[in-house]
């Protein structure tokens, strides 16, 4: 399969760069349905007749399998280029679901879990990351726009699944117009079957129109020392082996993993979230199901919206100072929340919109904040390293909340005052991240890769 091979996707001379973000969207618009998996949930609940806890399992096994394939192939990414990393991440992501809809169809949940949480995960983890380093690589002079423009479509996936595969559940059941209407699995089996094949066509058209620059390629007026001069942009590099080493990658790891948990915190609990913190005396809220499911839509918004305006503005700021702004004044807007959220509506949308737009931001800027730290050279293998975190918080969020909620009383009847520990644990995390984020200084130079001579020969990096 050479025609695969880094070398086929080498750009011809007058490549308009530009014709690369579409190609990272196809793959990003397509993995973010992660996000969507809320619309089937109470419809695989009634069809395998487990608990909500049972069926979340589905999506926990898919983050955490993004952020291990992520490590662990990260540096095969780099290597191979990111036409084999987007075919293989289609098969693996289309494969899911087709793995996934047997096991609806046959009743077996645990075929669900292998299929879109073992399987699909890989394919999550390794599209995630395929065309990150690359959009790095043609946009040298705006990382954190450029960074921002591909992983936008993960957060905006679910703003397209979301409508899409609820209308297709209705055209698949045909039970769909009775009052209290729940999908029935034989329609949820479907729904995979065709995103499998609709998913699987876009993600080829990216893996197939991505391009890698030519070696010595810059941008017609782009000066590399412009931006190295920046503080803590180098321009040398550093190997993904030798990065994990430094002290620097763990920094951005608990940073990272602090903005994630805290922002999973919201979103994980989005709907009953909003009704609950509105409760009234007799039980009712002022929040209906119908309000709270827009309300969902439009975290998704600021989830899509804060990856590329957060990101691109890290370029004008420099990127720990635009993690200062994620992490401390996400710490005020937690204590906002916690303390006067249930004053009003509006008030309550306000700073969820703001928290989630920086939870966005947070994985937008990351991968920017790596290359400014360690170089373009295995930045995709680095930061497939860093999702780690990801796949940490992704259990720890959901964890916090749920096991303060379950210590506060019955579902459904929860009061604002239920959410106060957990979101002043967020609080806490928060705090730790802001700290963690103020230590973060250059690579010392022992870590660098030498210059690439004939005379070369490299020795190991020592410990700083």
């Amino acid at each position: 399969m050479s025609w695969l091979d880094r070398e086929r996707t080498i750009a011809p001379p007058g490549f308009n760069r530009w014709l690369i973000p579409p190609a990272a969207l196809a793959v990003h618009l397509c993995i973010g349905q992660a996000y969507a998996t809320s619309v089937y949930k109470t419809a695989l609940v009634a069809h395998f007749g487990v608990s909500l806890t049972q069926i979340g399992l589905i999506f926990s096994i898919a983050i955490v399998m993004l952020g291990l394939s992520a490590a662990v192939m990260g540096t095969w990414v780099d290597t191979n280029g990111p036409r084999k990393a987007m075919f293989v991440s289609a098969l693996f992501w289309s494969g899911g679901f087709l793995v996934g809809s047997l096991g609806i169809f046959s009743g077996q949940l645990w075929l669900v879990y292998l299929g879109y949480g073992f399987i699909g995960g890989i394919g999550l983890g390794i599209g995630y990351i395929s065309p990150v380093s690359t959009l790095i690589k043609w946009f040298p002079d705006r990382p954190g726009l450029a960074t921002g423009m591909a992983i936008m479509g993960f957060g905006g996936g679910a703003l397209i699944a979301s409508p899409v595969s609820t209308a297709l559940l209705g055209l698949y059941d045909p039970n769909s117009g009775a009052e209290g209407w729940v999908a029935s699995g034989d329609a949820v089996g479907k729904l995979f079957l065709t995103l499998a094949v609709v998913y699987l066509a876009y993600m080829m058209f990216g893996a197939f129109t991505i391009r890698v620059p030519a070696a010595g390629w810059k941008p017609a007026g782009f000066d590399p020392a412009t931006i190295a001069a920046k503080p803590l942009v180098t321009s040398n590099n550093v190997s993904a082996a030798n990065a994990i080493r430094t002290r620097q990658f763990w920094l951005v790891w608990v940073v990272l993993f602090c903005n994630v948990t805290a922002g999973i915190g919201i979103l994980e609990q989005a709907a009953p979230m909003i009704q609950d913190f509105f409760r009234q005396p007799d039980g009712s809220s002022l929040v209906s199901a119908v309000v709270a499911g827009g309300f969902v839509g439009l975290l998704s918004i600021a989830n899509m919206g804060g990856r590329f305006a957060w990101s691109a503005t890290s370029d004008k700021t420099g990127r720990r100072n635009i993690y200062m702004v994620y992490l401390g004044v996400g710490t005020v807007l937690y204590l906002l929340l916690a303390l006067v959220g249930s004053s009003t509506t509006a008030l309550y949308v306000l700073l969820a919109f703001v928290i989630i737009s920086f939870y966005g931001g947070g994985f937008a800027t990351v991968p920017a904040y790596l290359r400014d730290l360690f170089g373009t050279f295995q930045v995709g293998a680095i930061h497939g390293r860093l999702l780690t975190a990801w796949s940490a918080a992704g259990i720890a969020g959901p964890l916090i909340v749920n096991g303060f909620l379950d210590a506060q009383g019955t579902p459904g009847e929860l009061t604002a005052q239920a959410y106060q520990p957990a979101l002043l644990t967020m609080v806490g995390l928060l705090v730790i991240g802001f700290i963690a984020n103020l230590f973060v200084r250059p690579v010392h130079s022992t870590f660098h890769e030498p210059v690439a001579t004939p005379s070369t020969v490299r020795e190991p990096a020592l410990e700083s």
